[in-house]
């Protein structure tokens, strides 16, 4: 996979950890959200500012997450981002989860997002959005 990865280091704390010290895995959805977030700043784009000035938020609608180790407690994992799609009102976001420093693969998933209303309806990307992550998206055979 080609383009933009935007990156995101999240320190594993005794919170985010079961009984047995291994990172809830319910989590990862959590690390991945603050990631998205995180992206679109590098844009200048804040979601509170993107609500008031076009009345949108984003909504997960689809997630498909493959957990192929754990992470523990005092762990440092990298979330990798890279917007996969953009059409209209639906991002498809790619999302990695990395063990550091060796940046072992420990989650990978596919996030589908939608831009929709404070009613719940679906609503295009404001244009300036669109244009962010299309600059960024990764339009290789491998992501769609």
């Amino acid at each position: 996979m080609t383009g933009f990865i935007h990156t995101l280091d999240i320190r594993i704390y005794y919170e985010d950890t079961d009984h047995g010290g291994v990172v809830y895995y319910a989590n990862y959805l959590k690390f991945m959200e603050r990631a998205r977030t995180e992206l679109l700043r590098t844009g200048g784009f804040e979601q509170d500012r993107i609500e008031d000035e076009h009345g949108i938020m984003f909504a997960v609608t689809e997630a498909h997450l493959r957990y192929l180790r754990p992470a523990r407690f005092n762990d440092l994992v990298r979330i990798e981002t890279r917007i996969a799609k953009v059409r209209g009102a639906r991002i498809l976001f790619h999302q990695q989860a990395l063990h550091l420093p060796e940046e072992k693969l420990l989650v990978d998933a596919q996030i589908h997002v939608a831009s929709i209303s404070r009613e719940g309806k679906v609503r295009r990307l404001p244009e300036e959005l669109r244009a962010f992550f299309q600059k960024h998206a990764d339009m290789s055979k491998e992501s769609t």
